[in-house]
C-alpha cells in the first residue's frame, strides 16, 4: 500500500468506523517516534507532530450493574476528554466492546455518541461483547464498511502503517486471529520498508498477559513474526480494563483501561468479573495515560491521569 498524506487518503482507507477507548491516550508519531500527550498539555497544543490520534476502549454501552450505574455518562465524559486534548486528533480508535450485548439499539447508540468526537476519522475493532451470538454480523453492518473478512483492515497515514485486527471470533480460551487474517498480515506488510512505523490495534492483547483468563491471543506469535523486522511497532489493545505496558524487542504493547468498569488485576480472584469500587472511587479506575516513546531509547515514559 502506498504512502499517502492523511488529507488525500481514500474513502475505503479512512472508513468512518466509530469509537474511542476508555483511557484517553493521545499518541503522536514524529519521525518514527511514538509520543502521546495528556489533555491540555502545552506540547499537545503547540508542537504539531506528523500524526496524532486518540484511543478509547470497552465502553460496554448497555451494561447494567453496581460496578457502574451509568456507562453512558462515563463514555460521554471520555468523549469530552478526547475533544479537550488541545488539538484535533487525525483519527480516533476504539479497541472493542463498544456494546455489552450487541443489540442493534446499543450499536446505534454508540455510533451516535461517537459522532460527537472532534476528529476527521474514527476506526474500530470488535470486542467479544460485540459479536457474542452472531459472529459479528451486527457489528459489521454498522462499523464494517471497507473492511475485509471478519472486519480487519489497514491503512497508511503520514508515513505510518496502521493495522486493525479482529481476535474475538472463533474463541476457545484465548483470542484467535485465524489463517485468513494471518495471511492478510503477512501480505499487508511484505512490501513495506523496515523503517516504516507500525501501529497495530486489537481488542484482546497480542501478548500473553494472563492466559488463564483468556488475556492473550493463541496465534499472535505468528502475526508478530511478520513485524519483527520493523524498527518500531506499537500494539494497542483493550479487553482487560486496566493499564499495562510490556516491551518485547522492537514491539511495545499497551493495554488500555475502560470507560465502563474496572476488572481485577490478573489472578486476583477466580475470574475477571466487574469490580464494584467504594462510592466516589470509580473515576480513579477510568482515565488517561500519557506514553512517550523515543527512537533509540529502551525506557518508556508513562504518566497516568484519571478520567476528569
Amino acid at each position: 500500500m502506498t504512502e499517502q498524506d492523511p488529507q488525500t487518503m481514500s474513502r475505503r482507507q479512512l472508513m468512518r468506523h466509530s469509537a474511542w477507548f476508555g483511557a484517553a491516550v493521545g499518541l503522536a508519531v514524529v519521525g518514527g517516534e511514538v509520543v502521546s500527550h495528556i489533555a491540555g498539555t502545552a506540547a499537545a497544543a503547540t508542537d504539531r507532530p506528523t500524526l496524532r490520534f486518540a484511543q478509547i476502549s470497552d465502553s460496554h454501552i448497555g451494561f447494567t450493574g453496581t460496578a457502574n450505574a451509568n456507562v453512558t455518562d462515563t463514555f460521554t465524559e471520555a468523549i469530552g476528554q478526547v475533544n479537550a486534548l488541545g488539538y484535533t486528533p487525525d483519527f480516533v480508535i476504539h479497541t472493542g466492546d463498544l456494546t455489552h450485548l450487541a443489540t442493534p439499539e446499543q450499536f446505534d447508540q454508540v455510533h451516535q455518541m461517537m459522532d460527537g468526537l472532534h476528529t476527521p476519522h474514527v476506526f474500530t475493532v470488535p470486542g467479544e461483547h460485540d459479536s457474542s451470538d452472531d459472529g459479528g454480523q451486527r457489528y459489521r453492518s454498522v462499523f464494517g464498511r471497507g473492511t475485509r473478512g471478519d472486519g480487519w483492515y489497514s491503512f497508511d497515514i503520514a508515513g505510518v502503517h496502521v493495522i486493525g485486527l479482529v481476535n474475538t471470533l472463533n474463541l476457545q480460551s484465548l483470542g484467535h486471529l485465524g489463517t485468513d487474517q494471518l495471511e492478510f498480515v503477512r501480505k499487508d506488510v511484505a512490501g513495506l520498508s523496515s523503517d516504516t512505523p507500525i501501529i497495530v490495534f486489537s481488542h484482546i492483547p497480542l501478548f500473553a498477559m494472563y492466559p488463564q483468563w483468556g488475556w492473550g491471543t493463541d496465534d499472535a506469535t505468528q502475526a508478530l513474526s511478520y513485524l519483527r523486522r520493523f524498527s518500531s511497532v506499537t500494539c494497542l489493545n483493550g479487553h482487560v480494563h486496566q493499564l499495562f505496558t510490556k516491551t518485547e524487542g522492537n514491539i511495545t504493547f499497551y493495554s488500555g483501561t475502560t470507560t465502563a468498569y474496572p476488572l481485577p488485576k490478573p489472578g486476583d480472584g477466580p475470574a475477571p468479573k466487574p469490580v464494584t469500587l467504594p462510592a466516589g472511587k470509580l473515576h480513579d479506575a477510568l482515565g488517561i495515560r500519557e506514553v512517550t516513546f523515543e527512537r533509540g531509547k529502551q525506557m518508556l515514559a508513562i504518566k497516568d491521569q484519571t478520567l476528569k
